[in-house]
C-alpha cells in the first residue's frame, strides 16, 4: 500500500531509513529545482530500463504540488514493479520550497535573495524606541510579529507619519501587508513590485511565520549548481 506522507515524514525517512528521493516530473522541471539528493525518474520511464533504485530501501516519490497526480501514479507503478516500501510526498516540491528549505537547481527563488535580519518588533514594543531602529535601517520599515513569530503587520514611513510615539507597534502597524513565499520566483515578483511601486515585501512561510524581507536591491546572480544546496 502506498503511504502519503508530509514534509516531516520525508525528513524522518531520509535521516533514519536512508530513503531514496525520486522526482517524477520531466527533466526540465527537475533541473529548475529539486530536493537535494533526489534523482529524476519521469513517470514515462518507469517501465523502461531498470530504475536506479535499491529495492531494499524505502522510496519517496514526489512531483510539483498537491494538484499534480504524477507522484501517486508513480508510487503505484513502483509497487507493481516490485518495490515494497513506497511513499508519496503528496504536496510535492512546492511545499518543500515554500518552507524555505534547501534545493538544487537553477531556479532563482526568493529564498536565495532575501534579507533574513529585518527590523522586527513585538506587538507591545514602544513606538518611540522602535522609530529609531526603523529610520536607521536601509529598508525603512519594521515587521511586527506575535509570540509565535507570525507576522501581524508592518510599520514604515507612512505609518509613522503623525503617529503618537507614546503608543505601541500594534496601534500603528498596517495589518494587511502583502507577503510572499520563499518559493516565489524572483523575476515575476520584481515585475509585480515595479508595477505596484513597492520596494520591499515581507516573506513568510505558509503558516504566516516570518522568514525575512525581499527588496528590489537584494537580488544576486544565480549560483553555480555545484554551489547550491
Amino acid at each position: 500500500m502506498t503511504h502519503i506522507i508530509d514534509r516531516e515524514a520525508v525528513h524522518d525517512l531520509l535521516a533514519t531509513r536512508q530513503a531514496q528521493l525520486v522526482e517524477v516530473l520531466p527533466e526540465r522541471e527537475y533541473e529548475w529545482a529539486h530536493l537535494p539528493g533526489a534523482v529524476n525518474l519521469p513517470l514515462g520511464r518507469l517501465d523502461g530500463a531498470p530504475p536506479p533504485l535499491e529495492r531494499g530501501r524505502p522510496v519517496i516519490v514526489y512531483c510539483h504540488d498537491w494538484l499534480c497526480d504524477l507522484s501517486p501514479r508513480a508510487a503505484h507503478r513502483l509497487e507493481r514493479l516490485g518495490f515494497g516500501e513506497v511513499y508519496d510526498y503528496g504536496v510535492g516540491k512546492m511545499d518543500w520550497l515554500s518552507a524555505d528549505l534547501p534545493y538544487d537547481g537553477h531556479a532563482a527563488l526568493v529564498s536565495r535573495n532575501l534579507r533574513r535580519d529585518p527590523v522586527t518588533a513585538s506587538l507591545d514594543d514602544a513606538l518611540d524606541t522602535l522609530t529609531e531602529r526603523i529610520i536607521a535601517d536601509p529598508a525603512g520599515m519594521a515587521v511586527v510579529v506575535d509570540g509565535d513569530d507570525v507576522v501581524q503587520g508592518v510599520i514604515g514611513s507612512r505609518e509613522l507619519k503623525g503617529a503618537d510615539l507614546d503608543g505601541t507597534a500594534e496601534r500603528v502597524m498596517r495589518v494587511g501587508a502583502t507577503t510572499v513565499r520563499p518559493s516565489e520566483e524572483v523575476g515575476p515578483l520584481v515585475e509585480r513590485m515595479d508595477r505596484a511601486k513597492v520596494d520591499h515585501v515581507v516573506v513568510t512561510q505558509v503558516d504566516g511565520t516570518l522568514v525575512g524581507l525581499f527588496g528590489l536591491g537584494d537580488t544576486r546572480p544565480p549560483e553555480n549548481d555545484s554551489d547550491q544546496g
